[in-house]
């Protein structure tokens, strides 16, 4: 078979992990076949896609929308639904384990990651493409389990029997947290600006989701300026 052994699909949903991995391999020379943003009815979408593709347009890197539809016949709830407002936790919360639990169980949508690195395994193959780049991290880890190292070893395992030029998946930033990332992104450059880390979907990054709190946080203590990316930027 003719491999391209070196060419990579990054899997981007605009947020900071996976932006900063495809960014970081970018930078070491890593051709990307493409970046795919996945379309599966979560409440950022829109924000999501056009902030996605800024990042491949900054980057000279062509940008796939993946629409799955039949997520939206889950129940309606968390990223799902508009109609149920999401936990806005203070920096107390983040570092307890017990409240990140309840609030991850919120906007958890059913095998997620595990549907879209499948997915994207089969474009790969079709495509004679054996790398996919995703945005993992340790912090997220302790409640989502499916951003761990023992969940990206598991499914390689997968892949290396499903796929016939088994694609493996990488994250650069797989055992980093999310200050150590934006100080990753720091040295490449980034354009922090143009992420969206945001679980809505308003005109700018809400500033008191799980999510964003993650992001604000890692961007203060390394002294970066968070004036005008977020529609409410106190942080406590």
């Amino acid at each position: 078979m003719d491999r391209s052994p070196g060419k990579a699909i990054a899997l981007l949903s605009s947020g900071l992990d996976s932006a900063i991995s495809m960014a970081w391999l970018n930078s070491q020379g890593t051709p990307f076949d493409c970046a795919i943003t996945f379309d599966y009815g979560q409440r950022a979408k829109l924000q999501e896609i056009a902030h996605a593709k800024a990042i491949c347009n900054h980057y000279g890197i062509r940008h796939e929308v993946l629409t799955l539809n039949w997520f939206s016949a889950f129940e309606s709830k968390g990223l799902l639904s508009e109609k149920e407002p999401l936990t806005q936790p203070s920096l107390k919360h983040l570092k307890d384990p017990k409240l990140l639990l309840k609030s991850a169980a919120q906007v958890w949508v059913p095998n997620r990651n595990g549907v879209f690195l499948e997915v994207a395994a089969s474009i790969a193959e079709s495509r004679n493409i054996n790398r996919l780049v995703v945005g993992f991290n340790a912090e997220e880890a302790v409640t989502f389990p499916d951003n761990s190292v023992n969940y990206l070893h598991a499914i390689n395992k997968a892949l290396a029997l499903s796929t016939a030029n088994q694609v493996r998946i990488e994250s650069p930033t797989l055992k980093m947290n999310k200050n150590e990332i934006v100080v990753l992104g720091n040295s490449l450059v980034f354009p922090f600006h143009l992420l969206w880390s945001c679980y809505e979907g308003k005109e700018k990054m809400c500033g008191t989701c799980e999510s964003c709190m993650r992001l604000k946080r890692a961007l203060i203590q390394n002294g970066k300026s968070i004036d005008g990316l977020f529609i409410n930027s106190v942080f406590q």
